[in-house]
C-alpha cells in the first residue's frame, strides 16, 4: 500500500517507476483526483458540522428567550441531511481509493533491469556444470513411478490432477530435505516457526495477495479463511498491527509448510510431475527488519539459498527479475534457477525478494526508537527451498542408469546412512 501524500508529492516519479512494470499509471491520475475529491468532502462535512453547531447554539438562546426557532431548526434538519448525504458520498470515496492504492504495485528498484518477461531476467551467477550422462536421462516422474514411489494415479483417486502420493524412501527424502533446510537456517541465526495453515482476509490483505491475486487461493466455503500459498503470509503476519522496539529488530522466521494454489491460468502449462503442484512443501525465510538493513540482508537470503544448493551438488543459476516478471509486492527479486536435465533448462526453485514497507504499510508493521516516531519496517522473503522441486533436482541429476538414485552425501545422515534410493 502507497502513502497517498508521497503519490501526491512524486508523482512522476511514480509514473516513471511504475511504467517500468507496464502498469497503467493513468491509474496514479485517477487516485489523485479521488483523494482530491475527499479532501473536499471531508472539508464540506466539516465546514457543515461546524455550521449546525453554530444554528444550534442560536436555537438554544432563542428558546431560552421564549423566542420561536422554527426557521432555524428547519435549517439545522436540511443541514444534517445534507451531512449524512456528504458522509455517504466521502465513506464510497474513501473505499474506492483504498482499492485502487490496494492495487498498485510496489515501486521497483532504479537499476531493475527493463524487461517484458522472464526471458529479460538477467543472470548475476552460475554454479556447477550440468552432469554429462552417457545414457539418455529420464524425468522425474518415470524415475519415481518406476521406483513405486511417486503415486500420481493414487493422488488424482483421492484428489484430483496436480497431487501426488509420495512413498517409501521418496516420502522419506522429501522429509530429509526439509530438515536438512531447516537445519541450515536455524544455523543461520532464524527462529523456527510452525504457523497457521489456514489465515484469514486480513492476513492476506497485509502481505499483498489479496484482493489482486484472489483467484490464485483456495477458500473455504462459509469462512474467513483460505489455506496459505506460502508460510510468507503467516510469518509475516506474526507481527501484524505491532509496534515493536527498534532494539527487538530483526525477527528472523523460518518454517515449513504445505502451500495451496489453485494455479489459476496456467492450464496446459508444466502439468507433468512436481513443478506445479496445487499443493507443496517449502521451507521459508522471512526477514522484519531496519530500513538500513533490507538491501544487505536480501543478499544473505539469496546466500543461503544458493548455500543449499551447493551442499546438495545441484547446478544452478541465479538472476534478477527484470520489470516485467517481477513480482506484485517487490522491489528486487532474485531468483534461483536449478538445472533440470530431462528439460535440459534451469527451472525457478527459490525467490528472494526484498519487499520494503510495502507489506509492512498494508499490515501496519512498525518498530519505535525512543524519543522518536514509529517507522514501518521492511520486510524480506525468501524459498530456501521448494522441497517437491528439490526433490526433482535431486531423482534427475543423481540418477543412475539402472534407475537408481545415489543421495548427495549432506542427505545420508538424515535418510538413515542410506547412500542410494531403489527399487528392491
Amino acid at each position: 500500500m502507497h502513502d497517498i501524500k508521497a503519490i501526491e508529492s512524486n508523482l512522476e516519479n511514480y509514473k516513471k517507476n511504475l511504467g517500468m512494470r507496464k502498469f497503467d499509471v493513468s491509474i496514479l491520475d485517477n487516485v489523485i483526483n479521488l483523494n482530491t475529491k475527499r479532501k473536499e468532502l471531508t472539508t464540506k462535512v466539516e465546514t457543515t458540522l461546524a455550521q449546525v453547531k453554530t444554528i444550534s447554539k442560536e436555537v438554544g438562546q432563542k428558546k431560552k428567550a421564549g423566542e420561536n426557532a422554527d426557521d432555524l431548526m428547519l435549517q439545522v434538519q436540511g443541514l444534517k441531511s445534507s451531512i449524512d448525504e456528504d458522509n455517504k458520498t466521502l465513506e464510497q470515496c474513501k473505499n474506492d481509493l483504498e482499492a485502487i492504492l490496494a492495487g498498485i504495485p510496489n515501486l521497483l528498484e532504479n537499476d531493475t533491469p527493463i524487461g517484458k518477461d522472464e526471458h529479460d531476467n538477467v543472470e548475476v551467477n552460475r554454479w556447477g556444470t550440468p552432469k554429462e550422462f552417457s545414457f539418455e536421462p529420464k524425468d522425474h516422474v518415470e524415475l519415481g513411478e518406476k521406483l513405486g514411489m511417486l503415486d500420481f494415479e493414487s493422488a488424482a483417486k483421492i484428489t484430483g490432477a496436480r497431487f501426488v502420493v509420495y512413498k517409501k524412501d521418496l516420502a522419506r527424502l522429501e522429509r530429509a530435505l526439509a530438515n536438512f533446510m531447516l537445519d541450515e537456517h536455524l544455523s543461520n541465526g532464524y527462529e523456527e516457526i510452525i504457523p497457521p495453515f489456514l489465515v484469514h482476509e486480513r492476513s492476506l490483505y497485509g502481505t499483498g495477495q489479496l484482493p489482486k491475486f484472489k483467484e490464485d487461493l483456495f477458500k473455504i466455503e462459509g469462512q474467513d479463511w483460505y489455506l496459505i500459498p506460502t508460510s510468507e503470509v503467516p510469518l509475516t503476519n506474526l507481527k501484524r498491527e505491532e509496534v515493536v522496539s527498534e532494539s527487538e529488530l530483526p525477527f528472523k522466521y523460518t518454517g515449513l509448510t504445505p502451500c495451496f494454489r489453485s494455479e489459476a491460468g496456467s492450464h496446459g502449462k508444466d502439468t507433468r510431475g512436481l513443478i506445479r503442484m496445487h499443493q507443496f512443501n517449502k521451507v521459508e525465510m522471512v526477514n522484519l527488519v531496519h530500513p538500513d538493513k533490507s538491501v544487505e540482508t536480501l543478499e544473505e537470503m539469496k546466500k543461503s539459498a544458493e548455500t543449499i544448493l551447493e551442499k546438495l551438488g545441484l547446478p544452478y543459476r541465479t538472476v534478477r527479475l527484470c520489470s516485467g516478471d517481477i513480482g506484485f509486492g517487490s522491489n528486487k527479486t532474485y531468483d534461483l534457477e536449478v538445472w533440470v536435465p530431462s528439460q535440459k533448462t534451469y527451472r525457478e526453485i527459490s525467490s528472494c525478494s526484498n519487499c520494503g514497507d510495502f507489506q509492512a504499510r498494508r499490515a501496519s508493521i512498525r518498530f519505535k526508537k525512543e524519543g522518536e516516531k514509529p517507522q514501518f519496517v521492511h520486510t524480506l522473503n525468501g524459498s530456501g527451498l521448494a522441497v517437491g522441486r528439490c526433490l526433482v533436482a535431486i531423482l534427475e541429476n543423481y540418477q543412475n542408469e539402472d534407475g537408481s538414485i545415489t543421495l548427495p552425501e549432506v542427505l545420508i545422515p538424515y535418510m538413515g546412512g542410506k547412500t542410494k534410493i531403489a527399487n528392491k
